[in-house]
């Protein structure tokens, strides 16, 4: 089964806990994150969403971002990822 997680506008560090606690909830699913409404990335959501991406892989599931919004992806590159170099993040 794939599960949906739409990742809210605002993705500061007030959003971790509860962005980490979705994907957590969805372990043994695939996972598909439409981020298409987010206006900030933090550096700690988007951690959590590289650990998910490499916790995903190491169990065999499909982790996938999509529909990213245009300051979604600029806020990516300036940390040097692109929505498709997050789920290829490997540690």
């Amino acid at each position: 089964m794939t599960a949906v997680i739409t990742l809210r506008g605002r993705l500061d560090f007030g959003a971790a806990p509860d962005l980490k606690a979705e994907i957590i909830g969805q372990s043994g699913n695939d996972l598909l994150i439409d981020a298409s409404d987010v206006t900030h990335m933090g550096t700690l959501c988007l951690q959590i969403l590289i650990a998910a991406s490499q916790d995903w892989a190491r169990a065999g599931r499909n982790f996938n971002l999509t529909s990213a919004s245009e300051t979604c992806v600029t806020q990516l590159s300036l940390h040097g990822f692109t929505p498709e170099t997050i789920i290829g993040v490997t540690s």
